[in-house]
């Protein structure tokens, strides 16, 4: 069966730096299992490794679709899928990094996301609510139609709210429930963590690097375009800034947004991933050998022994 390492864990923990060791030393190439590194052109709020790194080790899934495209995680999961396959026939190691809980949830369980077609009326009518700014009324619809999945999703996403409906419509089960019992590859779970205040602390770094690197001007870039990019300009680092474009907001409560948005997705990451999936958790700063203890692992999970 197909070996997989996946590297989760809430943002800024180090996941991007651990995959790039990892497949460098164990013969790998990076899958990004992020929702909006897909994107060209919005690189600095993505968080994407540099120019340098991405040419280091071959990454897949990043830069593959204009910021106007809409992308599923139905068309992240039959993707990734592909891409595993060509690279176990190739005898490498497929290394899927990135935060997106459901998009890994989606490969690990063989979830089924149903066949309907984008264009079938009843997905129109939903994504009409969505252009509409009516997320209000998609919510109340999965909550009629699937009180399972409105308790477990991101019902501030609409992306994730349309795909739930659409899942519960096409299949009659629970978008959290959906695994067709097929397992078709074979993963081991690489988590990472820190204590709250280092992580918060690594975070609220992390903007403020982005900010000096340029995040104004891609921000403002998503922000001009905000009508044609459906699902980009609910980004973390991008809708923050609209008020400050907007001139309804000074650019200090905008950082400070950021910076409270992305720890509170931060900690649904991570909530996500340990009561959802099988992880093995390592702490970076309680564990000081942790990345030997990861490859010690990875080793044993791939049969072979580590020098």
């Amino acid at each position: 069966m197909i070996k997989v390492v996946a590297i989760v864990g809430p943002t800024a923990v180090g996941k991007s730096a651990l995959g790039l060791k990892l497949a460098q030393k164990l013969n790998g190439e990076i899958i990004s299992g992020d929702s909006m590194q897909i994107y060209r052109h919005l690189d600095i709020g993505t968080a994407k490794d540099s120019p340098e790194e991405l040419a280091a080790v071959p990454h897949h899934l990043v830069d593959i679709c204009n910021a106007n495209q809409r992308y599923t995680v139905k068309n992240f999961q039959e993707k990734a899928k592909s891409i595993i396959t060509d690279l176990a026939t190739e005898n490498k190691l497929p290394l899927v990094v990135g935060g997106t809980g459901f998009y890994l949830s989606s490969l690990v369980n063989n979830l089924n996301l149903g066949g309907k077609k984008d264009d079938d009326e009843y997905r129109q009518e939903l994504v009409q609510l969505e252009k509409s700014g009516q997320i209000e009324k998609l919510q109340a619809i999965l909550k009629e139609e699937d009180p399972i999945a409105y308790q477990q999703i991101d019902i501030e996403n609409s992306r994730r709210l349309i795909r739930a409906i659409e899942v519960k419509r096409s299949t009659g089960k629970s978008i959290v429930e959906q695994n067709n019992g097929h397992k078709w590859a074979d993963f081991y779970l690489v988590g990472l963590t820190d204590d709250r205040q280092k992580l918060y602390q690594r975070i609220n770094s992390r903007v403020d690097k982005m900010v000096e690197m340029g995040l104004l001007d891609e921000a403002k870039y998503v922000y001009d375009h905000r009508l044609e990019f459906p699902q980009a300009k609910n980004g973390i680092g991008y809708k923050e800034l609209f008020p400050y474009f907007a001139g309804q907001s000074d650019l200090d409560s905008c950082l400070d947004e950021i910076k409270k948005n992305s720890r509170h997705f931060a900690k649904r990451q991570f909530t996500y991933f340990r009561n959802q999936m099988d992880v093995d958790w390592y702490n970076i700063s309680d564990d000081k050998n942790y990345q030997k203890d990861i490859e010690q692992n990875i080793m044993k999970f791939l049969g072979g022994q580590n020098d």
